[in-house]
């Protein structure tokens, strides 16, 4: 299953998430820091989607309350909301 997600207070503008069960087939990020995202992409691919969670929530960017770690996060939360 495919899913499509509008972060908030970052700069990234979407993320796609293709899931297989509970499994984290790929992630990509539009906008945002190009390399890094295309890195935490290839590091969760394949992780479970509550382990990805765990590892990625809460976590900041400067002084914003969020990060696109974090977002991706809320975005795995919203995928689970759906299924």
């Amino acid at each position: 299953m495919t899913y499509s997600y509008r972060p908030r207070g970052v700069c990234s503008q979407r993320m796609d998430i293709e899931l297989n069960g509970s499994t984290i087939e790929s992630v990509k990020v539009i906008g945002g820091c190009d390399g890094n995202l295309q890195g935490i992409s290839r590091l969760v691919a394949g992780m479970d989607v509550d382990e990805a969670i765990s590892r990625l929530e809460g976590i900041r960017c400067g002084f914003k309350p969020t990060s696109c770690p974090d977002q991706l996060a809320q975005a795995l939360k919203a995928c689970k909301a759906e299924a």
